[in-house]
């Protein structure tokens, strides 16, 4: 299931791209290539700096993450801890880990839509 789920972040991810690319190709006026290409380098930088806020969430869920494993050992040496909190902590460290590698993946679509678009606007 985790690779589908990459599978279908690259495919949503190129499929946009693709869009953007065929989209800027057949205008033809430059006027409204260029206005186009300006409102997709709004839309890509809202949707970067929403992938950027996620990273500053990831580290907090790291932090939490490192603190439920603290106090899972301090509980462990009491020999109290039940397995389902240890898999609970591994599952969320899973999670975060496949977030962080699609956040990266939706940054890389992004700057290659902006190179698209500002090489749209700048040549004629």
């Amino acid at each position: 299931m985790r690779i589908l789920s990459f599978v279908y972040r690259f495919l949503t991810n190129f499929a946009f791209l693709a869009a953007v690319y065929f989209s800027l190709n057949y205008i033809e006026k430059y006027n409204n290539r260029a206005i186009l290409a300006m409102l997709v380098l709004v839309y890509a930088g809202m949707r970067a700096v929403s992938a950027v806020r996620q990273f500053f969430f990831y580290q907090k869920i790291e932090r939490m993450e490192v603190e439920a494993r603290r106090l899972v050992s301090l509980i462990d040496q009491g020999g109290a801890v039940s397995p389902l909190k240890k898999q609970t902590i591994a599952d969320v460290s899973v999670l975060r880990r496949d977030s962080e590698v699609k956040a990266y993946m939706d940054l890389f679509f992004l700057a290659l839509v902006v190179l698209l678009c500002v090489a749209k606007i700048v040549t004629d």
